[in-house]
């Protein structure tokens, strides 16, 4: 059965001078504890999208439909992450998960409400920080803070546009890692709004992509059909995933240059395709050699045991 509903969906934005179309017919159907994942160029209306469905907009045409209702407005049912992460900066990591907390569930007792904001923040790895304020904090965890903030108040759907977009490769990587374990262990429904399609395979179930604006439309889904959890060390090598990487990347391009589409600085999005199987070209293998004996190193998920008489 499905949980969330888009039928027949367009939204325009009216100003002095123009109408301008964001999207177009969108019809999406999400089940109960599914995993999607929506991929697009920059400017192709995915944030517009996560906002109608988030009940932050309405629909100019159309209807959203969550658990048989309409969507009217924003609801504890449904949490929303978003990239920028929004944090008080005078709180606490505590203090800015307890403040949705303390809004949402406030019919329950303090000392349970004390509990869940604990095991959220323990869930996102962030109990020894707990008494820290952002400014004290990296951009990934951070966006920890924004996911446990937003799990803590038991959303039956989660809502993420580009949540991982704005952060280095190493702690994109964790955090893929962290949220499909809480997907695992929590079976939310989420809907995930990326521009990175080996993100989109590592995570979704289902993967559909976004055609460019304006008037945006889906075009047609892929079904992810790789076993979990999906290591990204292991998945270069399995041959699923690359050939799902070469159908989605080879459809965004292709429609792409069929509505003759530019990237934000004007020019026209190269007609290139993903890296054959055998690796990088010669060229990128040269330019990663170097003489430098300095190198950044991070320690990920280590363990170190000594033996003892015991």
């Amino acid at each position: 059965m499905a949980l969330m509903e888009l039928r027949n969906v367009s939204k325009q934005f009216e100003s002095r001078d123009a109408s301008v179309e964001v999207l177009r017919d969108i019809n999406l159907s999400v089940a109960e504890g599914e995993f999607v994942a929506i991929v697009g160029f920059s400017g192709s209306g995915k944030t517009t999208l996560i906002s109608l469905m988030a009940g932050l907009e309405s629909p100019t045409e159309g209807e959203v439909v969550f658990d048989g209702k309409d969507v009217d407005g924003p609801g504890q049912e449904r949490g929303v992450i978003f990239q920028n992460y929004s944090l008080m900066p005078w709180l606490t990591v505590a203090g800015n998960v307890s403040l949705s907390v303390d809004s949402v569930l406030k019919h329950l007792p303090r000392a349970r409400r004390r509990e869940i904001v604990a095991r959220y923040i323990e869930m996102v790895g962030l109990s020894h920080a707990v008494d820290r304020r952002p400014a004290e904090l990296s951009g990934g965890m951070r966006q920890r803070v924004a996911v446990a903030r937003a799990l803590a108040t038991s959303p039956r759907m989660l809502l993420m546009d580009e949540p991982l977009s704005a952060l280095d490769a190493l702690t994109r990587g964790k955090l893929q890692n962290e949220i499909e374990q809480i997907w695992s262990a929590e079976r939310k429904t989420i809907v995930l709004i990326t521009n990175d399609v080996d993100e989109a395979i590592l995570l979704a179930d289902r993967i559909v992509p976004l055609n460019p604006g304006p008037g945006a439309t889906f075009g047609p889904e892929f079904r992810v059909d790789i076993p979990r959890p999906r290591d990204p060390k292991l998945m270069n090598s399995n041959v699923e995933f690359q050939r799902l990487r070469k159908a989605v990347t080879r459809y965004l391009l292709d429609v792409s240059a069929a509505e003759g589409t530019e990237s934000q600085d004007g020019a026209v999005l190269p007609d290139v395709l993903p890296l054959d199987v055998s690796g990088p070209p010669h060229a990128y293998r040269k330019a990663a050699e170097s003489p430098s004996a300095e190198r950044y190193v991070e320690f990920f998920q280590t363990t170190k045991v000594y033996p003892t008489p015991k």
